[in-house]
């Protein structure tokens, strides 16, 4: 991870257009490619962010940071005027916030029957890597084609992009270009199905003691 203590403008362009003017800022820049500008107010929340996949462009002076996004580009331009400091860290190996409980059942119960997802899926492998984190469950449907199974006991918004992030990595190999994404929870927030449907992901609902035979199953599936 690089941080850098600078005063600095900063401009983003693309969806909309946002300007901060010269202040002395923290820039994290991590090796995931995510970007963020942070003041020394306003609590945990960065002024402006970018989320990978990103490519950067170091100028010296200026920070250049692009993102496709669709059809257009997002790029966020950081003007260093006075560097006070730029160090790099290491931090090591990534590790993920380790599931509870309910989420590592669940995963191991539908990697033995991801065909109760609601249609007939086969497991290819479990935890499949990204450069954003690991999948849950990587599958095969009954075209071969490849879709993504991300598990958690709640679905909520957060799940939803989390699932984006993976898939977007994924796709970018052609092989997978198509891939498309499951996310499988206990019980949905009403926002995350809205979203997850606007993004082509679908929500199915399952039940732990279902897939233990404890229960008769009543699976719901939003596509």
């Amino acid at each position: 991870m690089r941080l850098i203590v600078a005063r600095c403008e900063v401009t983003y362009t693309g969806r909309l257009y946002a300007h901060l003017p010269e202040s002395t800022r923290l820039l994290m820049i991590k090796n995931d490619g995510s970007v963020l500008v942070h003041a020394d107010a306003g609590g945990y929340k960065p002024l402006n962010w970018m989320t990978p996949p990103t490519v950067s462009e170091d100028e010296g002076d200026i920070l250049v940071v692009r993102k496709r996004a669709g059809k257009t580009e997002d790029r966020l331009e950081i003007k260093l005027l006075e560097v006070l400091s730029d160090v790099e860290h290491d931090m090591g190996e990534a590790a993920g916030l380790e599931k509870d409980g309910v989420e590592r059942d669940l995963q191991e119960a539908l990697a033995a029957a991801p065909e109760t997802l609601g249609e007939p899926l086969r497991l290819d492998r479990r935890e499949w890597p990204t450069d954003v984190g690991p999948v849950d469950l990587m599958c095969r449907d009954e075209g071969d084609g490849w879709v993504a199974v991300e598990i958690k006991r709640v679905g909520t918004i957060d799940a939803v992009e989390q699932l984006t992030r993976y898939l977007d990595f994924i796709r970018l190999d052609p092989a997978k270009a198509e891939c498309r994404g499951i996310l499988a929870a206990q019980q949905f927030k009403p926002q995350a199905i809205t979203l997850a449907e606007s993004r082509g992901i679908a929500c199915a609902v399952v039940d732990l003691a279902v897939l233990r035979g404890e229960r008769e199953p009543e699976l719901t599936l939003f596509s």
